[in-house]
């Protein structure tokens, strides 16, 4: 089946020239084509349209994400929250507190797995050692890549820190790609960049849409 996923601008890679109504035609979990709304869609008549709000770009790659899955335990909401409150729980100290179990490991990444997909995340760079936690990301659809360097502590936004949106890109957009992209309710990059990965409306991996807010 045919998608045609379109927004106001289209930014296919880093340094790449934005495209206004641009779009990216879907088939299974490739992109077949990418350019102007209006040539793709007089192309595929019979597409199915998704028209999102802002900027339609390249999915996030997440670094650290082992840091972020194995060594941060994220509180069940709303069951745990009365008691954890709802931040993220991190430091060894804390966590021994938490008498950790595996099956409480791939829990906590499973959420934060949807933490990371709600920010425009569609690969994470690091390194699993815990089976319930490779499990997690794995079933989640997210890529994983070998570990990458990074400054500082990991964040679940991949748009921290960095001096260009482009920066946190993963891969491109262009025909034969995986149709592996984010949306987020900005104007441009520059607005993205200076409101982070949250303002993201929309993920898609394989051609998949597994995070869309409501």
């Amino acid at each position: 089946m045919l998608t045609l996923h379109t927004a106001e601008l289209l930014v296919t890679g880093p340094g790449a020239v934005p495209l206004e109504d641009g779009a990216v035609l879907v088939e299974g979990d490739r992109a077949v084509r990418v350019g102007p709304y209006g040539e793709l869609g007089a192309a595929a008549p019979h597409a199915r349209v998704r028209r999102w709000p802002g900027v339609l770009t390249p999915g996030l790659l997440a670094r650290g994400a082992d840091e972020l899955l194995e060594r941060t335990y994220y509180p069940d909401d709303p069951y745990e929250v009365t008691e954890l409150g709802a931040d993220p729980i991190t430091g060894a100290e804390a966590l021994e507190a938490l008498k950790m179990t595996e099956a409480r490991w791939g829990n906590s990444a499973r959420r934060g797995t949807q933490k990371l997909l709600a920010r425009g995340v569609v690969a994470v760079a690091g390194r699993f050692t815990t089976a319930s936690v490779r499990t997690a990301v794995v079933r989640s659809g997210l890529a994983v890549v070998p570990p990458a360097p990074y400054d500082g502590t990991p964040v679940l936004d991949p748009l921290a820190g960095r001096e260009s949106a482009g920066q946190a890109y993963h891969g491109v957009l262009e025909a034969g790609a995986p149709a592996r992209f984010a949306v987020f309710a900005v104007a441009d990059e520059a607005e993205l960049l200076e409101r982070g990965a949250t303002t993201c409306v929309a993920t898609v991996i394989a051609g998949r849409l597994l995070h869309r807010r409501r």
